[in-house]
């Protein structure tokens, strides 16, 4: 069975005309797949019933996640749904919404994105860290996610803005079908979503940022750090090398030299632990000329002990590094108290 999620527009119209149709057919079935969410392939009235049916004999299906679990915000902001996926595999996925500056413009709307099931990186500080790595996620079944919010804000009248792919897993490790996933999404003839709305995170797999550098893609790079020197790095991310400070800021530069892409740095501040004037003094020293982005997290929730500093003291941290002049920002966390925030995300029915 093929899902033609899989699919690149190139793969689609060969494969049309490997089956003695015209061209054109492979808009056929594009133009529905990523603008009506089709969930069966009879729903395509474009395409003539003996080509529906060849396509259905030949193997291939149109999957779709299936919503099992949904969780609104108070604000209703955020919305994190629970899907089950082809193989009945449950993932989470989180939409985001922030208010347009236009008075009469859609929300921004961005979907944040699972790459696997679990994750093997281990971080302490982090609920799908600590369920473990089950698998990882297709193509089509990260592409199917998307595609589950699209629907939903089509029928409200709005649209998926931006993507983040810091959902459940280490997107560097599931690389291939992450960057498949990347290209349906943006082709002009797929979702269409522009390359510059899209971040990749990473816990900082070197190999796939350097790789990720030669993809001549025009999206963003953000980088979990999380600590300014090796030791206190290695204790809240146990998978970290021994010099891996020195090594993702290495990788930082290089993305930058070859995309002229600028990274942005995850901090999640946890309090007594690396949140204190003296940490902070050392991260703007390891940052300092760099060029890059810090974006600030006091940490949110979860099966860990670790506590979220007090506002002073996120405050200090980020003047800290201002007057430094490294360039840095507090993130306004949504969706906290539904355990849809950063670092929260996991297949259990808890939050």
């Amino acid at each position: 069975m093929t899902d033609l999620y899989r699919l690149l527009p190139e793969e689609m119209e060969q494969l049309v005309i490997d089956m003695g149709y015209p061209r054109y057919r492979a808009d056929q079935i594009l133009l529905p797949l990523y603008y009506k969410f089709p969930k069966d392939l009879s729903e395509i009235k474009q395409l003539p019933k003996d080509m529906r049916e060849k396509l259905i004999d030949a193997g291939y299906t149109i999957g779709s996640a299936k919503e099992i679990h949904r969780v609104v915000s108070d604000d209703g902001d955020t919305t994190k749904l629970l899907l089950n996926l082809t193989d009945e595999t449950p993932v989470e996925t989180v939409l985001i919404q922030y208010p347009s500056s236009n008075i009469n413009g859609h929300p921004r709307s961005t979907i944040c994105v699972s790459t696997q099931i679990g994750c093997a990186m281990g971080c302490v500080f982090c609920a799908t860290g600590q369920m473990g790595f089950e698998k990882n996620i297709k193509a089509e079944e990260i592409v199917a996610q998307v595609i589950h919010f699209a629907d939903i804000l089509q029928q409200r009248g709005e649209h998926v803005t931006n993507l983040v792919f810091m959902g459940m897993g280490e997107p560097m490790a599931n690389y291939d079908e992450m960057i498949r996933a990347v290209r349906i999404l943006t082709h002009d003839r797929g979702f269409g979503i522009g390359q510059r709305n899209i971040t990749i995170s990473t816990i900082g797999v070197m190999s796939g940022i350097d790789k990720l550098a030669e993809e001549n893609l025009q999206v963003g790079l953000a980088i979990s750090l999380h600590a300014p020197n090796n030791e206190l790095r290695k204790k809240l991310v146990p998978t970290a090398g021994p010099n891996s400070v020195e090594e993702i800021v290495e990788a930082s530069r290089r993305y930058y030299k070859k995309t002229g892409r600028r990274v942005t740095f995850e901090y999640a501040l946890m309090k007594g632990i690396n949140d204190s004037p003296e940490i902070a003094a050392e991260l703007a020293s390891l940052l300092q000329g760099n060029g890059t982005h810090v974006n600030l997290i006091p940490i949110n929730p979860t099966a860990g002990d670790f506590i979220r500093p007090t506002q002073d003291s996120v405050l200090e941290f980020e003047r800290i590094l201002s007057s430094a002049g490294v360039n840095c920002t507090v993130r306004v966390e949504k969706g906290t108290e539904i355990s849809a925030a950063c670092g929260q995300l996991r297949t259990d029915l808890i939050g």
